[in-house]
């Protein structure tokens, strides 16, 4: 008898046409609802963390957690720049309908963040987590909350590099939804774990400020298993199968970098002036509640309008990146347009909400000092306004980089993030002193310079003739 033949391998998922063939506006919402409304979602978790820890330790402890995440964003973004590299072909190889392409660039930025994580993240980040919070000019306070916090991120964030990447693949690739599941499995996780570590529960000790990184850490692992096995499933528009070669592509690995590098710079450089301007606010008189209003009012409140904005910019990437690899360079533009105009929607809501109830925002992470509250309220004023200029930024950023020009973005953010808003706070630190309401401006500045950049870049249209081998 013979043997009976082998199953054939899950061909997966068919790919998404109406990217490059249906109407823009239908195929901008499509990716960028699921997106936008996993990173509300996500970003709730963060809200979350900071009002528990302001509860329960004060706003020493928000403090540490946005002076220590910022460190954090410094190099995790330099890390997952190679799943940027990776959007870049994703979307080129699904605009022209290549699929063992797309699962092959997807296995190999897998395999090159696990030896990142392996070799850099992990090992440098416990070890350089002191010498990185003295950076910031952070209070002894503070230090002490955000020292074991910062150094279980760095350890252990595996969980989120995979999640991140299975994330921006399928986006890339036109399935936007399967990201949106995750994140708010993601999340709910996220939150039920923080709440036990933070809090303490039964055999579980209260701990913390440190208990946030211990959740976002579990809760990354449990959600980036469940990922890889749905990769491996073959239910996926990406899927990895038996036929596949397994082995390192140093072709493909090496793309992936010539394409993330630019954003992994630009990363750093955004995140690396976050530190530094959190150096500026370290040296006001009161710096701890400077800080803590930061913290919350940029890095949480705020990120109502970034993160929707990157779910935006997401989607820009994607259709550019799919129209262009299509020859459709007409929708490339088309759909940026698009996605800046409900951006700017969404900034004017959130906007209106800094305006009219700026204390009662404040009141949900706990800050009810007087000081605190006037100086959250100045900021969210300046914030505001600087929502507009972001959002409109990020998304002709995801034009540009979706299309494969991601050295511009770069340049952009340099003179943008770095240039003017800290070349601004030194002069007026070195003439008169600085006060909280320099920084937001200097703030507010910078996002607009990014905006105008961004704009005449994309317009420029060189993003047109680049090629992806």
């Amino acid at each position: 008898m013979t043997a009976p033949p082998s199953p054939a391998p899950r061909t997966g998922k068919p790919l998404d046409r109406s990217i490059v063939e249906g109407p823009i506006a239908r195929a901008v919402w499509m990716i960028a609802w699921p997106t936008m409304v996993q990173n509300l979602i996500g970003g709730l978790q963060g809200i979350i963390d900071h009002a528990l820890v302001g509860h329960l330790v004060g706003f020493a402890g928000n403090a540490a957690i946005g002076v220590a995440f910022q460190i954090f964003l410094v190099v995790m973004v330099f890390i997952t720049s190679i799943f940027s590299g990776m959007g870049v072909l994703v979307a080129r190889f699904a605009g022209a309908g290549d699929v063992e392409k797309v699962n092959r660039t997807v296995y190999q930025a897998f395999l090159a963040a696990i030896g990142l994580w392996l070799a850099v993240l992990a090992p440098l980040g416990f070890v350089l987590a002191p010498s990185l919070l003295g950076l910031v000019h952070a209070t002894d306070a503070v230090r002490a909350e955000a020292l074991p916090y910062l150094r279980v991120m760095f350890v252990f964030s595996i969980g989120m590099l995979l999640f991140f990447m299975v994330g921006g693949a399928l986006r890339s690739a036109g399935d936007a939804h399967t990201g949106l599941r995750l994140g708010v499995l993601l999340t709910v996780l996220n939150i039920v774990f923080n709440v036990i570590c933070i809090r303490g529960l039964g055999p579980v000790p209260r701990m913390g400020t440190a208990g946030a990184a211990v959740g976002t850490a579990v809760a990354g692992g449990v959600v980036s298993v469940i990922a890889v096995y749905l990769l491996c499933s073959g239910r996926l528009v990406v899927h990895w199968h038996r036929g596949m070669n397994w082995r390192p592509d140093w072709g493909i690995i090496r793309s992936l970098f010539r394409f993330g590098l630019p954003t992994g710079f630009q990363g750093i450089a955004m995140n690396i002036a976050g530190v530094l301007l959190l150096r500026f606010i370290g040296s006001l008189e009161r710096s701890a509640e400077a800080q803590a209003v930061y913290a919350v009012g940029y890095s949480e409140l705020f990120s109502l309008i970034t993160w929707t904005s990157v779910g935006l910019m997401g989607a820009a990437a994607a259709v550019a990146g799919q129209n262009l690899g299509a020859g459709h360079p007409e929708r490339s533009i088309r759909g940026v347009h698009v996605a800046a105009g409900i951006g700017v929607c969404v900034a004017a809501i959130v906007g209106l909400l800094f305006i009219t109830i700026p204390g009662r925002l404040l009141a949900l992470f706990g800050m009810y000092d007087p000081v605190v509250v006037g100086l959250g309220t100045q900021l969210l004023a300046f914030l505001s306004v600087s929502g507009f200029f972001i959002t409109v930024a990020l998304t002709y950023t995801g034009g540009l980089q979706g299309t494969g020009d991601t050295r511009s973005p770069l340049y952009i953010s340099i003179v943008s993030q770095i240039v003017v808003p800290l070349g601004l706070c030194a002069v007026l630190q070195a003439t008169r002193g600085l006060a909280p309401a320099d920084i937001w401006l200097a703030i507010l500045l910078g996002h607009a310079t990014r905006c105008a950049l961004s704009v005449l870049r994309f317009r420029q249209g060189k993003w047109r003739g680049i090629r992806v081998e």
